[in-house]
């Protein structure tokens, strides 16, 4: 039986990074971080003046450190980009997920697939997505004559969970249900491995949060997902 302590989901990147997406990560002293492409996403372990300081130079002068949703707040020179409130939301996991019917639509996504995947993230805006992204697990897709039209897959990964996201539908393709068959493609795919789904979104997505719901998902807490740019300089704590 896979671990599913729900104090995982309350650090999930650096859970991640630590366990099934280490192979993903880069690390100085206290500071851990994705590789460039695969997502910004990046934590410390201590929010002391040492880890902020590790941190800083693990991503650089003037860079993002998108913290997701961790609550440490970095020193007062490190700038705000951006600030977010959201939900995390779980998934019962029933076991008639588990054996969900095939849908023959729904086809995984590969290296091949990502110029593809990029251009319909680009137009609806999901949330981070980069040239590596497609790495950190699985990633399905819905085609119509030839052309992606709809997009979910894995992000994080901490023990026992993983995270749905870049759910995603062209806009001309919306109204058929493709998000819900694929995000309910995912929890299956999820559940077979005896983990549980979680997800995270905007606070203000009330579409999204009432299909979530529709779906099984309930609301485990409220986050606040935000950024801030690192000091150009090399003077610090």
């Amino acid at each position: 039986m896979a671990h599913r302590d729900a104090a995982a989901l309350d650090d999930p990147v650096g859970e991640s990074l630590r366990g099934h997406h280490r192979h993903l990560a880069r690390r100085i002293g206290q500071a851990a971080g994705y590789l460039p492409e695969v997502t910004t996403f990046s934590t410390v372990t201590a929010a002391g003046p040492a880890g902020w300081a590790d941190l800083r130079r693990l991503l650089g002068r003037g860079e993002l450190a998108d913290l997701f949703s961790l609550p440490a707040t970095p020193p007062p020179d490190w700038d705000p980009v951006f600030t977010l409130d959201g939900l995390q939301m779980i998934h019962p996991a029933d076991s008639h997920d588990r054996h969900a019917d095939a849908d023959p639509e729904i086809v995984e996504l590969g290296a091949d697939d990502v110029p593809d995947m990029l251009r319909l993230v680009a137009r609806t805006q999901p949330g981070p997505f980069w040239a590596r992204t497609r790495e950190l697990g699985t990633y399905l897709g819905i085609r119509e004559n030839g052309a992606l039209v709809a997009t979910a897959g894995e992000r994080l990964h901490p023990p026992g969970w993983t995270e749905i996201s870049a759910v995603c539908t062209a806009p001309e393709a919306r109204g058929r249900g493709h998000a819900a068959r694929l995000v309910r493609a995912l929890v299956a795919h999820i559940t077979s491995r005896n983990e549980r789904p979680f997800l995270h979104v905007a606070e203000t997505n009330s579409g999204a949060i009432a299909l979530y719901e529709r779906l099984g998902f309930v609301v485990r807490k409220q986050v606040t997902f935000r950024g801030f740019r690192t000091p150009d300089s090399d003077a610090g704590p």
